[in-house]
């Protein structure tokens, strides 16, 4: 499964979209960021141990507003009709130079930069920081919606914005269409997508159906956790790991796993020293699948598949792994998810169910770790200011997730990985619940990991 992304030249927007209306799984994540509060960003940070030229780095500032980052996301002016991609191209924030700060305290810029507004109508959609550092270093970052573009897409604008190239998507400029035309398109629109949604209504009342006959006595309910300063707001602990990529490979090869398998194994150990197992021990990952072709403008161009691992078994051998990843991919080819004929009601659920839905799915999900492997990248996607960087990593990151929320879901744990640069990078960001959360301590479990594996890295919790 490696997948190296190259730098050729893309072409423009799918036809598959006509008016330029989002696809239904994005309007549901915009739909659904708006219910529930919670904001999804990705962050792709890059350190340089060697100065940088400040020149190339406002060179990639002014061309990563191109592509699938040069848009927002307009509303009808029905409240059950579609949303559409409207142009926003070059720079949605200004480039911010921060006041030098120590290496130590590169960590606490990048949360803070992760936690800046982020809005994929209003804007910005994204933004852009460095960091000079005390000891001659230099850290840069970029922050964007994932209402906008997935890793994938992200890396293709990176590839994009570092090779000079902005393209021009075609979309409309924001508030081109006068409130009647906008409302008779709109209500034309919906009336054509009329047999989808009786379409959709009948898939829901089957499954219903299904749920309800199927349906065992009913459990009690889950008890409601008292938690101390419930309402706050926190950052959760995320730290970077990077791994020499001939070391990962030489372990791979020596327990039979490959790629996939290592970075599945190494997030099931991750997952159950963070009490993310079921009741018979396995770990569930939510392995993201790149579903990207070159003319896709989709904001998440991907599908989701579930693994069961046994973390137990992992460090050793990996044959089981690999089967298990294997089916789950096969899985996902081969059996429909009913639940996705659902999506043409998107526009038209209140946003309090929509709510409801979304606290339902993270409270109903058996303890998932999210696993995201961006494969092999070429290493032009280090060159943000023209130059190789020595570290790059990439992270997703939540914003408006309070410590209730938290420890209703039973916490959260999210790995994002990518092979660039003769390094396994891993970005991880985690929260257990009932525990005192802190980088040093996901660190400390990340080290433990690795020994496991007869590996050692660079655990960069302040950075």
């Amino acid at each position: 499964m490696r997948r190296t992304l190259s730098l050729t030249k893309r072409s423009g927007p799918s036809a598959d979209l006509p008016d330029h209306r989002l696809t239904l799984w994005d309007e549901a994540a915009v739909r659904t960021m708006r219910a529930t509060g919670r904001v999804q960003v990705m962050q792709c940070s890059w350190v340089y141990d060697h100065p940088v030229d400040f020149d190339g780095i406002r060179r990639f500032h002014e061309n990563f507003g191109g592509g699938l980052f040069g848009r927002r996301i307009e509303r009808s002016p029905l409240p059950f009709g579609r949303y559409r991609w409207v142009s926003a191209l070059g720079p949605q924030a200004p480039l911010d130079v921060a006041e030098p700060r120590t290496r130590a305290e590169i960590g606490d810029w990048l949360d803070e930069r992760a936690q800046l507004p982020i809005d994929p109508e209003g804007g910005p959609g994204w933004h852009m920081g460095v960091l000079p550092v005390t000891d001659g270093s230099t850290a840069v970052t970029v922050v964007v919606s994932h209402c906008l573009g997935d890793g994938v897409g992200g890396v293709m604008a990176i590839a994009d914005a570092i090779a000079g190239r902005r393209p021009d998507l075609g979309y409309a400029i924001p508030n081109s269409r006068s409130k009647l035309r906008a409302i008779t398109a709109d209500l034309r629109a919906t009336v054509s997508d009329a047999s989808e949604v009786a379409g959709a209504i009948a898939v829901g009342v089957g499954l219903l159906r299904r749920r309800d006959a199927g349906a065992a006595t009913p459990s009690d309910p889950k008890p409601v956790r008292v938690v101390p300063d419930g309402d706050e707001q926190i950052v959760l602990p995320a730290i970077s790991v990077f791994v020499d990529l001939d070391d990962w490979n030489a372990r791979a090869v020596t327990i039979g796993g490959n790629s996939y398998s290592m970075l599945a194994g190494f997030a099931a150990r991750m997952g159950e020293r963070m009490g993310r197992c079921a009741a018979d021990g396995g770990v569930t990952l939510l392995i993201a699948v790149n579903d990207r072709t070159d003319s896709d403008t989709r904001a998440n161009a991907m599908l989701l598949a579930t693994a069961q691992i046994d973390p137990m078994s992992v460090t050793a051998d990996q044959s089981a792994a690999r089967g298990a990843i294997r089916q789950a991919f096969k899985t996902l080819r081969e059996v429909p998810d009913e639940t996705l004929q659902l999506l043409p009601l998107t526009p038209l659920v209140p946003k309090g169910v929509l709510k409801q839905v979304a606290d339902g799915f993270l409270g109903n999900n058996a303890l998932p770790v999210s696993c995201s492997n961006l494969g092999d990248l070429t290493t032009d996607v280090t060159r943000v200011d023209g130059t190789e960087a020595e570290y790059i990593v990439f992270r997703g990151v939540d914003q408006g997730t309070t410590r209730q929320e938290l420890e209703d879901n039973d916490g959260q744990l999210v790995l994002v990985s990518a092979r660039v640069g003769g390094k396994v990078s891993i970005g991880i960001t985690a929260y257990q619940a009932g525990e005192q959360n802190s980088k040093a301590r996901l660190a400390e479990l990340a080290a433990k990991t690795l020994a496991e594996f007869d590996l050692t890295g660079e655990i960069d919790w302040n950075s």
